[in-house]
Order: structure tokens, then C-alpha cells, then sequence
């Protein structure tokens, strides 16, 4: 699928590279200003960039449309190409005097210090946080950094201070985030991602397993993820289920936890006497669902 969209971009003069580039959701050609673009250390312009969404990103450019594309929920995860994408994107710090080149940070200290402001560096990272350059409808986020540009956040989606969401990562629906969403992950309608709770992602080690949690499920707090679950399943709190973790089957079978990996209704808990893990065939009834109120955010 071919998108064309108008963005403004911020180039580093020094090297001639592109920082970041915003894309309006409007398609418009609405400028941006900041003090490191006043004192001439970065430049901007428009630019008309065109991206066939099921090849490889090409440019700086092509990933920043791609990641606006996910967090404004106009593709899903998994669904836009993103191969490459490291390569393509500049280790950038995000400052309040706008983003620059790590080396540049004394230097735009000592350009701005007649302006009477206080430098601030919220990160030094390929990503911007989300909420510089898409706010998804229907969405509450605690704390801005904590979510990076290019995760997909379904209206009625809530994320809590602790929660995190990583690129091509979300949620397809009302959920409560939190725990860490990491990279790939995807979180279906009417589930709950628990205080401290951390699902593995696609970037460690070159993980390709691609994991999801179904609708209506739980994963307890401080409990962790190595597998996908299937709807109302629940994880209990402070269990962590690798895909190698030994796991009694409501059948009485003792299998891998990953043969058990997408199934519906299970509950995984440890045993409280013997310490050993297993899997009871449950419903989502059994913790309540989603308070429908905390996920009305319009």
C-alpha cells in the first residue's frame, strides 16, 4: 500500500542529517519552531514523503511516517513493514530546546543562555516519546516518556505512570497498562497488564516470537510473560512463564508452558505448597473485568 503525507523535519547542519520528522494528522504544512532552530544549530522544512507500506523503510523519513502511522492507529502491529528501521534512525538527544545531536548538548547550553531557560534532556534515544507528535483519541497516559512513538494505543486504553509501551507494540482495545508492553507485543480488548508486569518483546537477543495476550485477560502484578494467551486467561501475581517453564495441564500432563501458548481460560499460578506451576481451567468472571468507568477517557 503507497501513503504520501506532507511532514516537517528538523536536519542537524553540522552533519546534514534528518533529527525527526512530524506529519500533521491534518496532511497539512504546518511549520514547527525551537531555540536550537534559533540559534542555528538545526534547520527545517517540508517534505513530501511517499512510503510503500509492505517494503522496507528507505529514509529517516519513511520510519517516522511508518511509527505516525501506528500510534495514530491508522495500521496495526505487524502490519507495516519496519525491516531496517535501526539503521535508518539518528541516536538523537530530545531536549526542551528541541532535538539535537548528542556532541551538540554543551554547545545549545551555551547558545540559549541569554534566553534565560533552563536546558532540559528528557532522553538521548533513536525514539521520541509519542506525545510529541501523535495524541491517540480516546487515551490516558500518565507519563508521557514512558511511551514511545509508534505504539498503537486503542481508544479507551488507559496507561498508569508505571506502564510502558514500546514501538509497533499496544493494545487493540480498552485495556489497563500497567506493566511494560515491549516491542511486537499486542494486547487485546478488555485485558489488564498489572503493576510491574513485563511481557517479553522482539528486540532482545533477536527474538522473532511474536507474543499476545487475548481479550479479557489478567496479567498479575509483577508477573511476567514469555508465551501468548488466549482470552480470560490469568497470569497470577509474581509468576514468571517462560516458554521453557514446566507447567501442569488441567489435564494432568507436565508439557513446556509454550505447547500451551495461545490457549484460552487457563489460570497459571504456582502451587502454594509445592512451588510447582500449573494451569486451571478458568473464566474471565473469576477477577472481574475491566471498571468500564476508569477506560471512559473522552
Amino acid at each position: 500500500m503507497n501513503i504520501e503525507r506532507t511532514g516537517h523535519r528538523y536536519i542537524d547542519i553540522a552533519s546534514g542529517k534528518t533529527l525527526d520528522t512530524w506529519f500533521p494528522r491534518s496532511n497539512k504544512a504546518i511549520a514547527r519552531s525551537c531555540l536550537a532552530q534559533k540559534v542555528g544549530l538545526i534547520k527545517s522544512e517540508f517534505i513530501e514523503v511517499e512510503i510503500d507500506s509492505d517494503a522496507a523503510p528507505v529514509s529517516t523519513e519513511d520510519v517516522y511516517l511508518r511509527l505516525h502511522l501506528l500510534s495514530e492507529c491508522q495500521v496495526k502491529p505487524h502490519d507495516i513493514n519496519l525491516d531496517g528501521m535501526f539503521g535508518l534512525l539518528p541516536n538523537v538527544a530530545w531536549t526542551s530546546a528541541g532535538p539535537v545531536m548528542p556532541a551538540m548538548i554543551e554547545e545549545l547550553r551555551g547558545l540559549i543562555a541569554e534566553e534565560y531557560v533552563q536546558l532540559s534532556v528528557t532522553s538521548i534515544d533513536k525514539f521520541p516519546r509519542m506525545t510529541d507528535y501523535v495524541i491517540p483519541e480516546g487515551v490516558r497516559i500518565g507519563d508521557a516518556d514512558r511511551v514511545r512513538l509508534g505504539a498503537h494505543l486503542a481508544s479507551g486504553t488507559t496507561v498508569m505512570h508505571e506502564g510502558f509501551v514500546n514501538f509497533n507494540a499496544g493494545t487493540l482495545g480498552c485495556s489497563m497498562v500497567e506493566g511494560r508492553i515491549s516491542a511486537g507485543v499486542v494486547v487485546a480488548d478488555g485485558s489488564d497488564i498489572g503493576g510491574g508486569a513485563s511481557i517479553m518483546g522482539t528486540l532482545s537477543g533477536g527474538g522473532k516470537q511474536v507474543i499476545s495476550i487475548g481479550k479479557k485477560s489478567l496479567l498479575g502484578a509483577n508477573a511476567g510473560l514469555g508465551i501468548s494467551l488466549g482470552d480470560e486467561c490469568i497470569v497470577e501475581s509474581g509468576l514468571y512463564l517462560t516458554a521453557g517453564s514446566k507447567v501442569k495441564t488441567p489435564e494432568g500432563e507436565i508439557v513446556s508452558a509454550r505447547e500451551l501458548s495461545g490457549r484460552s481460560g487457563l489460570l497459571y499460578r504456582r502451587h502454594s505448597q509445592t512451588g510447582a506451576i500449573e494451569a486451571i481451567a478458568i473464566n474471565a468472571g473469576l477477577w472481574g473485568g475491566l471498571n468500564n468507568t476508569l477506560h471512559n477517557n473522552a
